[in-house]
């Protein structure tokens, strides 16, 4: 462990950061940086540092699932990350959410099946207000318009099996926006170092409209623009929080 904690510290790793979890969006990402230094490239953890509009920040990505995202969350939590925002896919949970539409968590659901193990269930998940109206009013200033705001799913299991029923109806109809993988481990992350997390996704696919994970076969232009917008959101709510 000792040469992943000497890779990340804090002259490698900003307060501000973003986190992705695709090693190659990590790198899209950084390319809006000026002067982006690679910080880490292991696994799947891609890590940059470099300055967006003069506020140091950090990129990094996380893999896919809470398990792997817990880990490098913990390192940079431990090397000085204190805002971070996390910008990801999703499966839309509300008919009228397209194909690269873009969603705000405001809070997360924890199906994760990791952070019981961290705190107790009855802890919640919630995003940080700041970070929220931040991804919201940046989002208006560059004319991404409409956006999606909610309590989002964060579920352990991507494939269903019909062995154990399914719970993703109920919280549905409860409310939750979008469903995916690692936001409620961040939340209760960030709230355990007592910093501030909040999380953007793009829909790549309407679990209302196509609930089988294998037949979703979203347009892959629209998706690469909704991801474009949603880093340029992210990046730009980060350079305006203190």
């Amino acid at each position: 462990m000792t040469d992943w904690q000497s890779a990340l510290n804090p002259t490698t790793v900003a307060s501000h950061a973003l986190v992705v979890g695709d090693p190659d969006r990590a790198e899209q990402a950084a390319a809006n940086l000026e002067d982006p230094q690679i910080v880490l490239d292991r696994r799947e953890y891609r890590i940059y540092t470099g300055k967006f509009r003069g506020r140091r920040i950090t990129i990094a990505s996380h893999g896919v699932g809470a398990s792997g995202a817990a880990f490098i969350f913990e390192l940079l939590f431990n090397a000085g990350m204190q805002t971070v925002i996390r910008a990801g896919t999703c499966g839309a949970m509300v008919a009228d959410i397209p194909d690269g539409g873009i969603v705000i968590g405001t809070a997360a659901i924890r199906e994760d099946g990791l952070s019981q193990n961290m705190v107790p269930m009855e802890f919640p998940a919630v995003a940080d207000c700041e970070i929220i109206r931040a991804l919201q009013e940046s989002s208006r200033t560059l004319g991404y318009e409409p956006f999606w705001k909610g309590v989002v799913l964060t579920d352990g299991l991507y494939f269903p099996y019909p062995y154990v029923p399914s719970k993703i109806d109920m919280w549905g109809k409860l409310g939750a926006v979008a469903v995916e993988m690692e936001y409620a481990t961040l939340l209760i992350q960030a709230s355990i170092h007592k910093a501030r997390a909040g999380g953007i996704f793009v829909s790549d696919g309407n679990i209302v409209e196509e609930p089988d994970p294998m037949a979703v076969d979203p347009d892959k232009e629209i998706i690469s623009k909704g991801i474009q917008r949603m880093i340029e959101i992210s990046l730009n709510a980060l350079a305006g929080i203190d």
